[in-house]
């Protein structure tokens, strides 16, 4: 006689994704090598909170705290999301990749012209 006795794991629920507050949309949504067919090209995906991390981090120079509260979602996530933007951001520009900039568990949020650039 086989007996099997099978060892269960405890179910753990993770945490639900917090929807992340995202004030602008690119200009541009996809980037790719400059004469390199793009067939030829594997692509890389960045979602818009990585997107907006990029944006607060970079362009407009605020520290991870204040750009945390502007997404509603805390520092430790901030920067998480920022190390993974600037993994991919350098991966396709090093190795030479296409950038898809898209998607991500985001809320749009309009300002006051309705969102539109000038």
């Amino acid at each position: 006689m086989v007996v099997f006795s099978y060892w269960h794991m405890p179910i753990t629920m993770t945490r639900p994704f917090k929807c992340r507050k995202v004030s602008s949309e690119p200009r541009a949504y996809y980037f790719k090598p400059r004469a390199v067919p793009l067939c030829g090209l594997e692509e890389i995906v960045l979602q818009l909170d990585e997107f907006q991390a990029l944006e607060y981090a970079e362009l407009e120079r605020k520290d991870q705290a204040a750009a945390a509260r502007e997404m509603k979602i805390s520092r430790q996530t901030f920067g998480n999301i920022l190390a993974s933007a600037r993994r991919k951001l350098a991966d396709a520009v090093v190795n030479g990749k296409a950038l898809k900039i898209e998607g991500g568990p985001v809320e749009l949020r309009r300002g006051p012209c309705g969102g539109k650039h000038k």
